[in-house]
């Protein structure tokens, strides 16, 4: 059986809230996780490290996504590594658009792109299924934070709900 404490994931993004949302939610599941801020320090950790899997931006500081992904592919051993681009821009010319440059990045590569803003299962389980990692959690519950906070209220005393709200406000 294959576990996801034992895989580790390089998760490139330059920005750094969603870096640390997409670290943040694969620790959640089980996974070691290592990042990098820049194509560059990214394909540096690749090589020195050898991640499980993958998860790349398109648009990065240094050498961007699409470059990382050709130097990936083009190195025998690096290109077994699975890669799951995330990106903002999918849909228009940064990202390959409608002359589908990025169709064809994805046939010839990791055949899978998720649209920020991600879903946190959604991501989770592209990882899980990429590296035949079996569902430990139940993740729709574990990332249904409404549902969460809906529990908590509905037992929640009167005066803890309106300093929990007033809390929410910045008061």
């Amino acid at each position: 059986m294959v576990r996801a404490e034992d895989k580790t994931v390089l998760v490139v993004e330059d920005e750094p809230d969603v870096r640390v949302f997409l670290q943040t939610v694969l620790e959640d599941a089980g996974f070691q996780v290592i990042t990098a801020k820049d194509g560059e320090l990214g394909w540096e950790m690749i090589c020195e490290r050898r991640p499980d899997f993958i998860s790349l931006d398109l648009m990065l500081p240094k050498r961007t996504g699409h470059r990382l992904l050709r130097d990936l592919r083009a190195d025998r051993e690096l290109a077994q590594i699975p890669v799951l681009i995330v990106t903002a821009h999918a849909d228009d010319d940064l990202g390959g658009g409608p002359d589908g440059v990025l169709d064809s990045i994805i046939a010839e590569g990791p055949g899978k792109l998720l649209k920020k803003p991600v879903k946190p299962i959604d991501f989770v389980r592209c990882v899980q299924q990429a590296l035949g990692v079996e569902e430990g959690v139940d993740l729709e519950s574990k990332f249904d934070l409404k549902g969460q906070v809906q529990n908590l209220m509905n037992g929640a005393e009167p005066d803890a709900l309106r300093a929990a709200l007033e809390a929410l406000r910045g008061r």
